[in-house]
């Protein structure tokens, strides 16, 4: 399922920012706590009411500015509102409404896109201050506090109204997605054209070469594929523009809508903290991926060489232990006929699912070896398993007190699960309920 976008928007200095971090600081949106990733915080996966979706935050808009930051954060928040399913517009109470706020709402009303409108910093229920904003023409405004979470709720009832419906295609659901994703210059566009066979996307040596995130349709043997290359930019404005900033929102968006995703990194470089960063947002969307080792032939080579990159791997990525590496030459095409192998393995550890009496029996001996916690003198019981779900392998716990379960146990019954069953190339998820919990 395609997790929707939200995008937050509005002029400097209305609290977008108070908002987008009291949501994903005080767990009105459910954020996966994944520790070792080390990330700017620009975007949160959140959950209201059985709804996922995907929080983009930007930075104030200046429409008539001609100072070059102001034209940079702008340039973001343009990016951000074309990826976009829902704009959340906030503006300032308490400064009432400014022609700023026309100019904007005027320049989102041209996307098209559904709008919800925040009027931020009614602090102390003056909903008097929130009737000017009709005049934006934007329907109902919402009024809120995100320094005191006051109508949170009510807003993110009006925004998941908004979600589409997508329906997938016939083709659309035969073909295998795949993100390619990366920081610029990693050779991202090569591979791509490597595998399509013709230089479907624009390849230079020049960080930020590609613009736009393309999709292709192609097919293997018979099986319906569609790839989709993502990175920076296409060329220089005269505004000095973010490369990591774009690269990132467009990952962010590809992984939403792939299957399976291929991380390129640059071999001939030490892994980068956007390397790393990158790995972090592929381990926290939940999609199996590859990690491929670009340029590969510009490594100068010995015995002990790929056991050390090994090595560093497993100490960069500890926090996706799971990882299926790949080492590759996409100039000479060096062992990238296994790319599309590598991606439809992990898609299919992604995809399987274990017998329920099976995946009990695994479990049971993992705790037989090794007891579960106490607390209090309380020992947590576990008992019985199932998995509801795949794509990420999702496994249900139900136990007699769930606060019982130590994150370190519930590490353990995970690689308990891996090395019975091969999930290499992709997350798993364990959910841990009180029996009687089991809707």
């Amino acid at each position: 399922m395609i997790k929707p976008l939200v995008a937050i928007v509005g002029r400097p200095n209305v609290g977008k920012s108070t908002f987008f971090n009291r949501l994903a600081g005080k767990r009105i949106s459910i954020v996966e706590d994944m520790p070792g990733v080390t990330r700017d915080r620009i975007y949160a996966d959140a959950e209201w009411c059985g709804y996922s979706f995907t929080m983009v935050d930007t930075g104030g808009i200046e429409i008539h500015s001609e100072d070059k930051m102001w034209k940079h954060i702008k340039a973001q928040a343009e990016l951000a509102v074309e990826l976009a399913d829902v704009i959340l517009f906030f503006v300032d109470g308490k400064t009432g409404i400014m022609s700023d706020d026309y100019d904007v709402a005027d320049y989102l009303r041209k996307s098209k896109k559904p709008i919800v409108l925040a009027v931020n910093k009614i602090d102390n229920n003056n909903y008097d201050l929130v009737y000017d904003f009709y005049a934006l023409g934007l329907g109902e405004p919402i009024p809120v506090s995100s320094e005191q979470g006051l109508n949170l709720g009510d807003l993110l009832d009006e925004i998941v109204k908004y979600f589409p419906e997508r329906v997938e295609s016939d083709a659309e659901k035969e073909a295998l997605k795949i993100a390619v994703v990366g920081k610029p210059n990693a050779g991202k566009s090569s591979l791509v054209n490597r595998i399509l066979g013709f230089n479907r996307v624009i390849v230079s040596d020049v960080a930020g070469t590609t613009r736009d995130a393309i999709d292709t349709p192609f097919s293997v043997d018979g099986k319906e594929y569609r790839i989709i290359d993502t990175a920076g930019i296409r060329r220089k404005n005269k505004v000095e523009e973010d490369v990591e900033y774009y690269s990132v929102v467009r990952s962010i968006d590809a992984m939403r809508r792939a299957d399976v995703v291929a991380v390129v990194i640059d071999a001939s470089e030490p892994l980068s903290e956007q390397d790393i960063k990158i790995c972090g947002l592929v381990h926290e969307s939940m999609k199996p991926s590859v990690i491929i080792m670009n340029k590969w032939d510009a490594v100068e080579k010995d015995t002990f060489t790929i056991n050390e990159f090994g090595k560093k791997l497993d100490e960069d990525l500890k926090f996706m232990s799971y990882y299926k590496p790949l080492y590759i030459s996409a100039l000479t095409g060096k062992r990238t006929n296994l790319v599309l192998d590598a991606l439809n393995e992990v898609y299919e550890h992604a995809s399987m699912r274990v017998p329920t009496g099976v995946l009990n029996d695994v479990l049971n001996d993992a705790m037989a070896v090794n007891e579960p916690p106490n607390l209090n003198g309380k020992k947590l019981r576990v008992y019985y398993a199932t998995q509801p779900t795949t794509n990420p392998p999702t496994f249900v716990l139900f136990v007699n007190d769930e606060k019982i379960m130590h994150f370190s146990y519930k590490r353990y019954l995970e690689n308990a699960l891996r090395k019975a069953f091969d999930f290499s190339g992709t997350p798993i998820r364990l959910r841990i309920r009180n029996k009687g919990n089991e809707e």
